[in-house]
């Protein structure tokens, strides 16, 4: 089921949460909602669940407008939230019936889906214990459990890797890989190697606003149009005067040291190709030994995408 959402909004206070958010994920895309701590991401995905009412603006799954009192609609959609509360008295496979029981299902269709979430989620190993005894990393596995239990058709998955080992985390994603063949999921994060790994779009999130969409290779290469190359220039007499020359140049945008070997910098070009930078050292006698063009780190980019 498509998602879109409509200049959606939400405020607490004098505090704008969420300012305006449009996008749509569509099925089969796992959508990386990706941001620092305070974003809007949580508040995003608990309007999209129906969980808080928005201010203004509108979310549609597939054909229905979600709405607070369209339960019908908000069974469709499995929520791991970033708190997952869970009923710690619970043995694990009671937990999973009663999510399977307030979603509707009938009983033999329950127990069968709960022996598929369990075996997916890693959970065979603890399915023994109450929910209060397990460790943090299979708490976590047990929320997942619980927003699978009924097969929904959308997945919203609120920071699903936490507490988690490295093993585990492999594990967990590669389940969301599965389940996101099939599946609208909307996956927030912020660990940047986390939602390349995962996400086959990313939404950079800031202020409650969208600041980036695309793939992490076309947020990479998109900077206002900059293309950033590394060069390095033999034959002038310092750094400080290969800077002074970059900073008149009319082509370049930024020029920086570069860590590494000497005489090397990072030049961000307004232009299409190095032809500036070759013309200006060779006015000047000097050569250029590298030039190539660097694809920008998805950390890059945001952190220039979450600017204050």
């Amino acid at each position: 089921m498509e998602i879109r959402t409509g200049q959606l909004a939400k405020r607490y206070g004098k505090q704008v949460a969420v300012d305006g958010i449009s996008f749509t994920a569509r099925p089969g895309e796992i959508l990386g909602f990706l941001g620092p701590n305070g974003a809007g991401k949580t508040t995003t995905m608990r309007m999209i669940c129906g969980l808080t009412e928005p201010d203004g603006g509108t979310v549609h799954i597939g054909n229905s407008v979600m709405g607070p009192g369209n339960l019908q609609l908000r069974r469709a959609i499995g929520y791991l939230p970033e708190a997952n509360p869970l009923y710690e008295d619970m043995p694990v496979p009671d937990l999973l019936r009663f999510g399977a029981c307030i979603q509707g299902m009938a009983q033999a269709e329950a127990e069968k889906r709960i022996r598929y979430v369990v075996e997916a989620c890693g959970l065979d190993s603890e399915k023994h214990k109450r929910i209060g005894e397990l460790s943090r990393g299979y708490r976590q596995r047990a929320g997942l459990a619980l927003a699978l239990v009924n097969d929904p058709a959308v997945l919203i998955l609120d920071e699903p890797t936490t507490g988690l080992d490295p093993n585990q985390v492999v594990d967990i994603r590669n389940l969301i890989k599965e389940l996101g063949r099939t599946r609208t999921v909307i996956f927030s994060t912020h660990i940047l190697p986390e939602a390349e790994a995962v996400c086959d779009r990313i939404l950079i999130i800031n202020h409650g606003k969208i600041t980036a969409d695309g793939t992490a290779r076309e947020l990479a290469a998109q900077d206002s149009g900059h293309a950033l190359y590394l060069v390095e220039v033999d034959g002038a007499p310092s750094a400080e005067a290969v800077l002074a020359m970059l900073q008149e140049l009319p082509a370049v945008a930024s020029a920086q040291e570069a860590p590494g070997r000497q005489g090397r910098f990072e030049v961000r070009l307004t232009a299409p190709d190095g032809g500036p930078l070759f013309a200006a050292c060779t006015a000047r006698g000097w050569g250029i030994s590298e030039l190539r063009p660097v694809e920008e780190r998805l950390e890059d980019v945001f952190r220039k995408a979450t600017k204050p």
